[in-house]
């Protein structure tokens, strides 16, 4: 399908495909990783940025000697225009075809993408074969930011509130955070483990971004329980691997762990603590046009 964009004097045609291949380079920062995830030759995209910045008589991007990239003030504004054009011919698609096809982009954190959406994705995908899922990792704050700029469709995160009133929250379930040990761990002996037993304690920690971490941290400062950080560790799986080869303690949301638990590699502190909670929140922008794919994958969660 192709849409008419009228310049000066005359009328240009614009394949939409160069548009997803501009947000893609605007997305990753980067020619060559957009051809990676597109699977064209960097050629081929440097071809359509160019008879983009053509049809436009604009430049799009500021190209930089290290091959570092940024959008220009116009490709900022083409950005946002580009995410709105795009999403009204998804839509268009869907409304016409009645299939739920097109794509839909999640951004959430590893944990989520690891442990709670496999399953829910896969109905999804399903129920909507001509659907194409783009799920993207990252920081709670960028999660966010995807939602509010419409690079992602929807957001998952863990949170303890709803921390931007501009987006839209629906809580999916509340997850429990639990302290995991080695099974020979000393504190393991006692029935029960108070604020006192974690002086001195020696942690693996996420990395200091995550929030369940600064969450953990935050009630151990308010209550002077000193503490050491021997290991901090990017993702979930990693810490349970240091825990299950040695000493110290951590902190992971249930669903990180539940397997080991299960199979006893990993045992759980009893340990309680009103502050020690979040759920899972999914974030929506309040204008964000809700597709029967994006319906059913949301709903599928909340059943």
């Amino acid at each position: 399908m192709m849409i008419l964009i009228k310049i000066f004097d005359g009328v240009a045609r614009l394949d939409f495909i160069y548009l997803q291949t501009f947000r893609e380079v605007a997305i990753r920062e980067s020619f060559t990783r957009a051809a990676e995830v597109l699977g064209y030759a960097q050629s081929s995209v440097t071809t359509q940025i160019q008879k983009l910045e053509k049809t436009y008589q604009v430049k799009l991007f500021e190209r930089y000697s290290n091959n570092k990239i940024r959008l220009t003030s116009a490709g900022e504004e083409l950005f946002k225009l580009a995410g709105q054009m795009l999403e009204l011919f998804e839509q268009s698609k869907e409304k016409l075809a009645k299939q739920g096809g097109g794509s839909m982009t999640i951004g959430t954190m590893d944990s989520i993408a690891s442990y709670f959406l496999p399953p829910y994705m896969q109905a999804t995908r399903k129920e909507y074969p001509d659907l194409n899922i783009r799920l993207h990792t990252d920081r709670e704050e960028m999660i966010l930011h995807q939602v509010r700029e419409g690079e992602a469709d929807v957001g998952l995160i863990l949170a303890d509130d709803s921390s931007n009133p501009a987006l839209q929250w629906i809580t999916i379930r509340e997850e429990p955070l639990v302290l995991i040990v080695h099974p020979n761990h000393p504190l393991i002996a006692k029935e029960r483990i108070g604020l006192d037993d974690l002086v001195d304690a020696e942690w693996i920690m996420p990395e200091h971004t995550c929030n369940y971490r600064q969450l953990l941290e935050r009630v151990l400062r308010a209550n002077g329980i000193t503490y050491r950080v021997s290991l901090e560790l990017g993702n979930p799986e990693a810490i349970k691997r240091s825990i299950k080869t040695g000493e110290g303690i951590s902190i992971l949301p249930l669903m990180a762990a539940l397997e080991e638990i299960e199979r006893e590699e990993l045992k759980v502190l009893p340990f309680e603590h009103a502050e020690l909670k979040l759920e899972i929140q999914l974030v929506l922008h309040p204008k964000k046009w809700v597709s029967n794919a994006l319906s059913f994958f949301m709903e599928s969660m909340r059943m």
